[in-house]
């Protein structure tokens, strides 16, 4: 028994959330970890998670499943062609076709449901507003509307049992500072992935969106990215 609070860490196995894992132990939380399979295209992440799970040693790590390609809409989750670039400058400003609708929401849900459950107040989420893909549900603004439902829609929040928050710490750094984060607290990247078109034996593309921000992220700190 742990008389640490409970949170419950969004896990996908890529490089952000995994520095969040590390930030929420660090900061004496007992971790409860959630990833979602959901019918993406770069499931090779789902064995990053178990295997970063279990070298964190959270209290459980469970996967939900909730099939998005029903839904489409998406590259990550239908057979729409992932965009690849050579250099992180040719990302272009619009929302790209990666954007899966409603993700975020649809996995905050669920989060908030299993917080609710074990009765931890925190959740913790490795959304970014600098070095990303320009998805509206990674800003500032749709988490703090989130809280609010949180506290809305809950038994636990509604009787005053449980307040809920949502952490997001690397919110407002890039991917050169958030590296720079969980290299001082002992993040080892090579177990991650990032890439949102990898090869059959889980190899990244090198030219999505993901895997440029990653790329440049290390070479900002004059470090070669260790992923395969």
């Amino acid at each position: 028994m742990t008389n640490k609070p409970k949170a419950v860490v969004l896990l996908s196995g890529g490089l952000d959330s995994t520095t969040i894992l590390t930030l929420a132990i660090e900061q004496g939380f007992e971790p409860y970890a959630i990833s979602f399979r959901y019918g993406q295209r770069h499931n090779v992440e789902l064995g990053a998670a178990a295997q970063i799970a279990t070298t964190a040693g959270v209290a459980k790590h469970i996967v939900v499943d909730v099939d998005l390609r029903q839904l489409g809409g998406s590259a990550l989750t239908s057979d729409l062609a992932v965009p690849k670039n050579d250099r992180v400058e040719d990302i272009g400003n619009e929302i790209p076709v990666t954007y899966v609708p409603a993700r975020n929401t649809v996995f905050l849900s669920y989060s908030l449901a299993w917080a609710e459950t074990l009765g931890a107040g925190d959740i913790f989420i490795g959304v970014n507003a600098v070095d990303y893909s320009g998805y509206p549900d990674c800003r500032p603004e749709y988490i703090e509307a989130f809280e609010r439902m949180a506290n809305l829609a809950t038994k636990a929040a509604v009787e005053g049992t449980q307040q809920f928050k949502i952490h997001t710490p690397l919110i407002n750094l890039t991917k050169a500072q958030i590296i720079k984060t969980g290299l001082s607290l002992g993040v080892d990247y090579s177990l991650t992935t990032s890439c949102y078109d990898p090869g059959a034996d889980g190899a990244s593309c090198g030219h999505c969106d993901a895997c440029l921000l990653r790329r440049k992220g290390f070479a900002d700190n004059g470090l070669t990215d260790p992923a395969k």
